[in-house]
């Protein structure tokens, strides 16, 4: 009987669910499919009648350079811009919890911090090209104080280009680490920082003996998240360098898509797409059971 009412709770809670679980698999299961069926075939969009060639596109793409290119700029860009984004995101979180500074000023640097959030990725790429134009203000800083002698090209350089947009994605993605550290902080007990001055911690102890294991959780989760993000990083390259030059910039999100739309080789392309899909659902499923171990 028990087991009965059980089944009977379980279907109905099935089928509140079975719009989404639809939905779900028209938008995401079967798009990914198609995607991984393209990618044994030999370019299934423009052949008319395709053939299937198994792993031979997974092999053309693994031993293309490019591919190589793309795979090392993009875990250059990713690690690069988490470990800025939780320096940043964990000090200006700091800043903003200490009692030292009136409110008043404590709101001012708020919004100032949170303002690059707030913009779109496509603003805030027209925002950085004019600042780092050489005729921008970024290079007119640099060199009335002295620090480079002439303008750069900071997008156009093939030695600086990676370097720029990785500050790019910094600037505007450490108010996501801030504003979810600012929240770990204030729910610390001031109790714990009392007792540690009591036992005579200084405020390097009380860092790391206090606030660094209380924010534990909270790092891990927002760098697994934010290296998903990162990866997936493509109209910020795209509106700022466009995988230049010389595929310095060059991610595997604006490979997979020149194969796509430039070089019209969707089989490759839909390869390539399978491989991010493969990195991504590893870093999901790293997220997941940290998420469940912490629970």
């Amino acid at each position: 009987m028990a087991r009965n009412k059980q089944r009977q709770v379980t279907a109905v809670a099935f089928g509140y669910l079975s719009p989404t679980l639809v939905l779900l698999a028209v938008l995401m299961a079967l798009p990914i499919g198609m995607v991984i069926w393209y990618s044994l075939q030999n370019n299934v969009i423009t052949n008319a009648n395709p053939q299937f060639v198994g792993l031979e596109h997974y092999i053309e793409i693994f031993t293309d350079s490019q591919f190589h290119a793309a795979l090392k700029n993009t875990a250059v860009f990713v690690l690069a811009s988490v470990a800025a984004h939780l320096v940043l995101g964990l000090g200006f979180a700091m800043l903003l919890n200490t009692q030292l500074l009136p409110h008043w000023v404590k709101t001012i640097f708020r919004t100032i911090f949170v303002l690059p959030w707030l913009l779109t990725v496509a603003i805030v790429a027209v925002l950085w090209r004019l600042i780092l134009n050489p005729s921008g203000v970024f290079n007119f800083l640099l060199v009335e104080t002295g620090i480079i002698d002439s303008p750069q090209e900071w997008l156009a350089d093939p030695n600086l280009a990676l370097f720029a947009v990785v500050l790019i994605n910094i600037w505007c993605g450490y108010p996501f680490f801030m504003i979810s550290m600012l929240a770990g902080l204030q729910g610390i007990s001031a109790e714990l920082y009392e007792a540690a001055s009591v036992d005579g911690a200084g405020p390097f102890r009380k860092f790391f003996s206090i606030t660094i294991p209380q924010l534990r959780p909270i790092i891990i989760s927002m760098m697994l998240l934010d290296l998903i993000w990162t990866s997936h990083q493509f109209t910020l390259i795209w509106m700022t360098t466009g995988g230049g030059p010389l595929d310095r910039t060059e991610l595997l999100s604006t490979y997979t898509y020149k194969l796509a739309f430039s070089q019209y080789m969707f089989s490759a392309a839909s390869a390539s797409a399978v491989v991010v899909l493969v990195i991504s659902a590893a870093m999901a499923y790293a997220y997941v059971r940290h998420q469940r171990a912490r629970d």
